[in-house]
């Protein structure tokens, strides 16, 4: 299965920018027809899934995903779905 993945952690620890890191893979994926994108913003306190989740929930990005998937087993990762 294809599948890009955008590690959050890494992304935090370099101080690049979380939402245009989402945007870009998001971009990237619709670019190169890669149905399903596995964002990580690992478990913590759960703010960085919550943020997550704010930017993916905007209408004007809404609109490029069908749906996402929290993984059941592991609540630190998600699934959009393209």
């Amino acid at each position: 299965m294809n599948t890009l993945v955008l590690d959050l952690h890494d992304v935090f620890n370099s101080g690049k920018d979380i939402k245009q890191s989402l945007g870009a893979i998001l971009r990237q994926a619709k670019e190169q027809q890669i149905p399903i994108i596995e964002i990580i913003p690992g478990k913590g306190s759960g703010e960085l899934r919550r943020t997550v989740i704010r930017f993916l929930e905007q209408p004007h990005i809404k609109s490029m995903y069908h749906h996402i998937q929290i993984d059941e087993h592991n609540r630190g990762r998600l699934f959009v779905h393209l």
